[in-house]
């Protein structure tokens, strides 16, 4: 495990620890985030704790062509209850990511820090987001960090039931007419598993990440 300075630049993932965990400290700019998901990690931690940065092996992803629709799903995408849209109201997206509240979970890890570089990104052109609507009103959403060919999911949320579901689809489908290779859902997750995320291994995933990074 690696104590993170004034630089921006992490170690290679192979010496994260069993659990994932790569480094500590350092800070969220815009700069330092963008170089720890081309490089493959993430941060993840709880408001007030140190900044703590993961890789973990197995990674959970969704190759777009991989997205499985039940058929309750294609019904409910079939009769137009909801409108979907794509990176309209980020801001809106995050804060409900940072403020719904989960079962089983105390607080969010999307720090004010964290939403403010996200912000930040998003108007870079690299986070981008996916809108569920019901009557004008935002219900369910995701947002993420766009690398081209590689999406790195970030977060999201429901107000109705499924409705980040058909976020979550609409991306895939989306993603996958514009040949996109891959979804990184991070770690295991069974919502996910359910719609076709899959476990690869580390050195697999390091594969897809941006040859510039």
């Amino acid at each position: 495990m690696f104590l993170l300075g004034a630089l921006y630049d992490f170690p290679p993932i192979e010496l994260a620890s069993p659990e994932g965990i790569i480094a500590v400290g350092g800070d969220l700019h815009p700069k330092r985030l963008i170089q720890a998901y081309k490089n493959g990690i993430f941060p993840w931690f709880n408001e007030g704790e140190p900044i703590v940065w993961y890789s973990p092996d197995p990674r959970m992803v969704l190759f777009p062509k991989d997205i499985r629709i039940s058929k309750s799903m294609r019904k409910i995408i079939r009769d137009k209850i909801f409108t979907v849209t794509y990176n309209q109201a980020f801001k809106q997206v995050i804060r409900n990511c940072k403020t719904v509240q989960r079962k089983g979970q105390i607080g969010s890890w999307i720090t004010d820090d964290l939403e403010q570089s996200m912000i930040k990104l998003h108007k870079q052109g690299i986070a981008k987001s996916v809108e569920v609507w019901q009557d004008n009103q935002l219900v369910g959403g995701l947002y993420g960090l766009d690398f081209g060919n590689l999406f790195c999911g970030e977060s999201m949320f429901s107000l109705v039931s499924n409705t980040s579901k058909i976020a979550y689809i609409f991306l895939a489908q989306k993603l996958e007419l514009e040949n996109y290779l891959l979804i990184d859902c991070q770690v295991f997750n069974e919502h996910l598993a359910s719609l076709g995320a899959q476990e690869i291994s580390r050195n697999t995933f390091k594969e897809y990440l941006p040859i510039d990074n």
